[in-house]
Formats: C-alpha cells, structure tokens, sequence
C-alpha cells in the first residue's frame, strides 16, 4: 500500500531522514521502532504530507503521493495520530467525532439559511455514527464530556475514533501508548487489533513498549539515524546484533567480551 524509496528529510544540516526505504503491506499492522531521534516521526511527517521530502518519493496503491497536503492524504484514506493528542478540548467527546468529516453542508452559510432540513438530517446521521464509534471504543459513556476532561489514554481512544468516522484505509499512530495505563492501552489494542480484522484496516505504529509491539504487529521494521536497520518479526528484530547495539542495549559480542573480562 505505502512503498517509500530513499526518502530523505534534513534539517540544515541535520538528516532527520536520511535514505528511509520500506514498504507496509495492505492489511497488516506495522511496527516501526527505534531509539529517540531514530526518524520515525519525521518519517511519518513525510509520509503523511506535514513535511515535505529533502528528496525520495512515497507512493500510496501504485500514486505518487510525495509532498501532498494532509488534507489530500486525508481524502485518499491516509491518516496519522499525534503523540499528543489534538482534541477540541471545550467540545464534547460526541462532537469532536462529527466535526471529522469533510464537506457537511452545515459549513456553507447558503445551507445554513435554506437547506436546515439536509443539515439536521446529517446531523442525525452523523452523530449514530460517533455513537456507534464511541460504543465499538467501549467509552460510550463519555459522549457528552468535554474532551480536555479525558485522561491521556482516553485522548488515545479519541483520536482512533476520529479515523472511523471517514473511511480510513491506512493509520499511522505515533506513539500511542505514551502516557496511557495498562488497562486502556490493552482496551487501544483491543480496538486497533478489530479494525484491522474486521474493518480492513492498514496500520502503522510506531511504540516504544515491546509487549504491545509484540501484541498486534507483524512485521517490525527497526530505524536508526535516520535508516532502515532491519525488518522482520519482532524475534527475528530482537535477535539482530544491529538492532541490540544501536537501540536494544549492548551488542552481543561486547557482552560476550564484558563477561569475559
């Protein structure tokens, strides 16, 4: 679905990205892990249209989708959550779900003055799918609460919301369980583990928590400087002697030399 050809992305003289190539398979749940200033959300900020590359080229089924604008990618089924969420805080969890989708007759004052009826009846429409989102999420009961009341793992189930409310066909999460406790991060993967059976949906998720990792994503793909280390099953990752000695700890052979010692 997404194929990335020796994407670069610098900063002065800085190469945030620094020849990233990868591909992520339609219906799969990608994992991409790294040290801190590995790339992975400059990356993502390319691929997702917020920066625009140095040089290289992204491609979307086959398009050339280098440099689009979000709200592009958006249109096409391409979204990306943020390490820290972006809600309407003063708004209810419910709107904050219907404000997602694009093109709602509400927006232009002609509809406002002359077509209430189709406005109302979007706004039906609209708020059964936010009530049926906000139940497939399990926090139906937090509709009606202003979302800067949520709690970070809360904002996390938001923000997966909102790519429900349109028809989303790749997700990329930026460090979704950041700041979120066991029990609702376990409830995010719960959720992202049915989109993608059930729904079809494409993931990719960039976490620095193995356990999760391990729980929904197949295959890993590790970064280090800015490039494309290895790829493979998460144990198949955690066993590359790169892999340990540029993120995981201390390569094996200096271990081995250590111990030794």
């Amino acid at each position: 679905m997404i194929v990335v050809e020796d994407v670069h992305r610098h900063f002065g003289g800085f190469r945030a990205v620094d020849g990233a190539s990868l591909s992520i398979r339609e219906g799969t749940i990608t994992g991409l892990i790294g040290p801190n200033g590995a790339g992975k959300t400059t990356l993502f900020n390319v691929i997702a249209g917020v920066l625009k590359p140095t040089s290289g080229r992204v491609t979307m089924a086959g398009e050339d989708i280098t440099g689009l604008a979000p709200h592009l990618l958006f249109q096409k089924g391409l979204l990306r959550t943020f390490q820290i969420a972006h809600e309407f805080a003063s708004m209810s969890v419910r709107e904050n779900l219907m404000m997602v989708p694009g093109g709602q007759s509400g927006e232009q004052l002609w509809n406002a003055w002359f077509h209430r009826g189709r406005i109302a009846t979007e706004e039906r429409e609209l708020t059964a799918k936010a009530d049926e989102v906000l139940d497939f999420l399990t926090i139906s009961h937090l509709a009606d609460e202003k979302a800067g009341n949520l709690s970070g793992g809360q904002k996390k189930l938001l923000e997966l919301g909102r790519t429900m409310m349109v028809d989303a066909r790749i997700v990329f999460l930026d460090e979704v369980g950041a700041g979120v406790n066991r029990t609702l991060l376990n409830t995010i993967g719960d959720a992202i583990l049915r989109l993608n059976r059930e729904r079809g949906y494409t993931f990719v998720v960039i976490e620095h928590d193995m356990d999760f990792i391990d729980r929904l994503c197949d295959p890993v793909i590790c970064m280090a400087e800015g490039r494309v280390l290895a790829e493979g099953s998460l144990d198949q990752i955690k066993a590359d002697e790169r892999v340990i000695e540029a993120y995981l700890g201390t390569g094996l052979k200096n271990k081995a030399t250590a111990g030794a010692g």
